[in-house]
Protein backbone atom coordinates (compact mmCIF):
# COMPACT_ATOMS: atom_id res chain seq x y z
CA UNK A 1 0.00 0.00 0.00
CA UNK A 2 3.17 2.62 0.83
CA UNK A 3 4.72 1.78 -2.73
CA UNK A 4 1.05 2.97 -4.12
CA UNK A 5 0.68 5.97 -2.30
CA UNK A 6 4.06 7.35 -2.96
CA UNK A 7 3.77 7.37 -6.22
CA UNK A 8 0.26 8.79 -6.38
CA UNK A 9 1.32 11.65 -3.92
CA UNK A 10 4.05 12.40 -6.88
CA UNK A 11 2.10 12.59 -9.35
CA UNK A 12 -0.89 14.49 -7.46
CA UNK A 13 2.14 17.12 -6.76
CA UNK A 14 3.44 17.10 -10.32
CA UNK A 15 -0.44 17.59 -11.52
CA UNK A 16 -0.75 20.61 -8.76
CA UNK A 17 2.44 22.48 -10.28
CA UNK A 18 2.20 22.49 -13.64
CA UNK A 19 1.45 25.07 -15.90
CA UNK A 20 -1.51 23.99 -17.22
CA UNK A 21 -2.79 23.52 -13.52
CA UNK A 22 -0.78 26.42 -11.81
CA UNK A 23 -2.45 29.84 -11.65
CA UNK A 24 -0.33 33.13 -11.07
CA UNK A 25 -1.19 35.03 -8.25
CA UNK A 26 -1.58 38.77 -9.21
CA UNK A 27 -1.23 41.77 -7.26
CA UNK A 28 -3.83 44.26 -7.32
CA UNK A 29 -2.81 47.45 -9.28
CA UNK A 30 -2.34 50.22 -6.78
CA UNK A 31 -5.88 52.58 -6.23
CA UNK A 32 -5.11 56.07 -7.03
CA UNK A 33 -6.68 58.18 -4.40
CA UNK A 34 -6.76 62.28 -5.28
CA UNK A 35 -7.20 64.12 -2.19
CA UNK A 36 -8.14 67.89 -2.67
CA UNK A 37 -7.51 70.19 0.22
CA UNK A 38 -7.98 73.63 0.42
CA UNK A 39 -4.31 74.69 -0.01
CA UNK A 40 -4.57 72.06 -3.10
CA UNK A 41 -4.48 68.37 -4.14
CA UNK A 42 -2.42 65.47 -3.89
CA UNK A 43 -2.70 61.55 -4.86
CA UNK A 44 -2.04 58.46 -3.11
CA UNK A 45 -1.25 55.62 -4.50
CA UNK A 46 -2.62 52.43 -2.23
CA UNK A 47 -1.16 49.46 -2.11
CA UNK A 48 -3.62 47.32 -1.33
CA UNK A 49 -0.90 44.28 -2.04
CA UNK A 50 1.07 44.85 0.71
CA UNK A 51 -1.71 46.32 3.52
CA UNK A 52 -4.78 44.82 1.85
CA UNK A 53 -6.45 45.18 5.52
CA UNK A 54 -5.71 48.90 6.33
CA UNK A 55 -6.22 49.15 2.79
CA UNK A 56 -9.76 48.30 2.45
CA UNK A 57 -10.34 50.50 5.84
CA UNK A 58 -9.33 53.27 4.05
CA UNK A 59 -11.03 53.08 1.20
CA UNK A 60 -14.15 52.28 2.83
CA UNK A 61 -13.77 55.53 4.84
CA UNK A 62 -12.99 57.59 1.60
CA UNK A 63 -16.11 55.81 -0.32
CA UNK A 64 -18.62 56.62 2.35
CA UNK A 65 -17.26 60.45 1.98
CA UNK A 66 -16.01 60.32 5.55
CA UNK A 67 -12.99 62.61 4.77
CA UNK A 68 -14.85 65.30 3.35
CA UNK A 69 -14.99 68.29 5.20
CA UNK A 70 -12.36 66.97 7.48
CA UNK A 71 -9.42 69.08 8.56
CA UNK A 72 -5.69 68.37 8.55
CA UNK A 73 -5.12 68.29 12.37
CA UNK A 74 -1.61 67.63 12.72
CA UNK A 75 1.75 69.89 11.26
CA UNK A 76 4.97 69.32 12.42
CA UNK A 77 7.45 70.54 9.39
CA UNK A 78 10.37 67.82 8.42
CA UNK A 79 7.96 65.18 9.82
CA UNK A 80 4.39 64.74 9.45
CA UNK A 81 1.39 66.26 8.16
CA UNK A 82 -1.93 64.39 9.70
CA UNK A 83 -5.50 64.48 9.14
CA UNK A 84 -8.84 62.31 7.99
CA UNK A 85 -10.34 62.35 11.92
CA UNK A 86 -11.64 65.60 12.78
CA UNK A 87 -14.08 68.57 11.62
CA UNK A 88 -13.26 71.81 11.41
CA UNK A 89 -14.25 72.46 15.06
CA UNK A 90 -12.07 70.11 16.48
CA UNK A 91 -14.30 67.73 17.40
CA UNK A 92 -13.38 63.96 16.09
CA UNK A 93 -15.54 62.34 13.97
CA UNK A 94 -17.60 58.47 14.82
CA UNK A 95 -15.08 55.62 13.10
CA UNK A 96 -15.48 52.11 12.44
CA UNK A 97 -13.82 49.30 14.48
CA UNK A 98 -10.01 49.74 14.29
CA UNK A 99 -7.53 47.94 12.00
CA UNK A 100 -5.30 45.09 13.06
CA UNK A 101 -1.48 46.66 12.31
CA UNK A 102 0.05 45.90 9.36
CA UNK A 103 3.43 47.22 10.22
CA UNK A 104 5.41 44.42 9.17
CA UNK A 105 4.72 43.94 5.54
CA UNK A 106 7.74 45.72 4.24
CA UNK A 107 7.16 49.13 3.45
CA UNK A 108 8.93 51.96 5.68
CA UNK A 109 7.92 55.27 6.77
CA UNK A 110 10.21 57.00 3.79
CA UNK A 111 9.09 60.47 2.68
CA UNK A 112 6.30 61.04 0.44
CA UNK A 113 4.69 57.51 1.98
CA UNK A 114 1.38 57.44 3.92
CA UNK A 115 0.46 55.28 7.25
CA UNK A 116 -1.96 55.04 9.47
CA UNK A 117 -2.25 57.13 13.01
CA UNK A 118 -2.74 55.04 15.93
CA UNK A 119 -2.77 55.65 19.93
CA UNK A 120 -0.34 53.41 21.71
CA UNK A 121 -2.05 50.69 21.43
CA UNK A 122 -0.56 49.01 18.37
CA UNK A 123 -3.82 48.05 16.66
CA UNK A 124 -5.74 51.24 17.14
CA UNK A 125 -5.77 52.40 13.88
CA UNK A 126 -9.24 53.78 12.22
CA UNK A 127 -9.61 56.69 9.70
CA UNK A 128 -6.35 58.92 10.86
CA UNK A 129 -3.45 58.99 8.10
CA UNK A 130 -0.38 60.65 7.65
CA UNK A 131 2.37 61.58 5.25
CA UNK A 132 6.23 61.71 6.16
CA UNK A 133 7.60 64.87 5.33
CA UNK A 134 11.12 63.08 6.08
CA UNK A 135 12.20 58.96 6.18
CA UNK A 136 10.89 58.49 9.60
CA UNK A 137 12.70 55.04 9.91
CA UNK A 138 11.54 55.34 14.37
CA UNK A 139 8.36 54.80 13.30
CA UNK A 140 8.93 51.44 11.44
CA UNK A 141 8.26 48.12 13.09
CA UNK A 142 11.60 46.80 15.20
CA UNK A 143 11.59 43.10 16.63
CA UNK A 144 10.62 44.61 20.34
CA UNK A 145 7.94 46.80 19.14
CA UNK A 146 5.03 47.69 16.61
CA UNK A 147 5.18 50.08 13.95
CA UNK A 148 2.94 52.54 12.01
CA UNK A 149 1.58 50.75 8.88
CA UNK A 150 2.57 52.35 5.80
CA UNK A 151 -0.24 51.65 2.95
CA UNK A 152 0.40 54.19 0.15
CA UNK A 153 2.69 56.55 -1.31
CA UNK A 154 2.20 60.25 -2.56
CA UNK A 155 2.58 60.45 -5.93
CA UNK A 156 1.32 63.90 -7.00
CA UNK A 157 1.29 67.19 -5.59
CA UNK A 158 3.99 66.38 -2.87
CA UNK A 159 4.73 70.31 -2.54
CA UNK A 160 1.27 70.81 -1.65
CA UNK A 161 2.17 68.49 1.14
CA UNK A 162 5.55 70.33 1.98
CA UNK A 163 3.48 73.54 2.08
CA UNK A 164 1.53 72.06 4.50
CA UNK A 165 4.05 71.32 6.47
CA UNK A 166 4.95 74.37 6.75
CA UNK A 167 2.09 76.61 7.84
CA UNK A 168 1.53 77.85 11.46
CA UNK A 169 0.45 75.70 14.31
CA UNK A 170 -1.23 76.56 17.53
CA UNK A 171 -2.14 74.77 20.84
CA UNK A 172 -5.29 72.95 20.31
CA UNK A 173 -7.08 72.14 24.10
CA UNK A 174 -7.34 68.36 22.96
CA UNK A 175 -5.34 67.87 19.87
CA UNK A 176 -2.32 69.38 21.31
CA UNK A 177 0.34 72.12 19.69
CA UNK A 178 0.51 70.78 16.25
CA UNK A 179 -2.81 72.13 15.05
CA UNK A 180 -2.37 74.37 11.92
CA UNK A 181 -4.13 78.15 13.00
CA UNK A 182 -5.88 78.60 9.85
CA UNK A 183 -8.24 75.41 9.01
CA UNK A 184 -6.87 73.54 6.35
CA UNK A 185 -9.90 71.63 5.21
CA UNK A 186 -9.88 68.23 3.07
CA UNK A 187 -12.75 69.61 0.56
CA UNK A 188 -12.68 65.89 -1.67
CA UNK A 189 -11.51 62.67 -1.65
CA UNK A 190 -12.35 59.98 -4.22
CA UNK A 191 -10.96 57.50 -6.27
CA UNK A 192 -9.36 58.07 -9.73
CA UNK A 193 -10.08 56.53 -12.86
CA UNK A 194 -7.78 53.93 -14.26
Amino acid sequence: MRAITLPLLLVAALLGTHPAHAQQAVAPEPVRVRIETSLGAFVIAVDAARAPLTAASFLRYLDEGFYEDTVIHRVVPGFVVQGGGYGPDGMPRPVATPVPNESGNGLTNLRGTVAMARTGDPHSATSQFYVNLADNAALDPQPSRWGYAVFGRVVEGMDVLERIGTVATRVHPALGPDFPEQAIRILRAERMRP
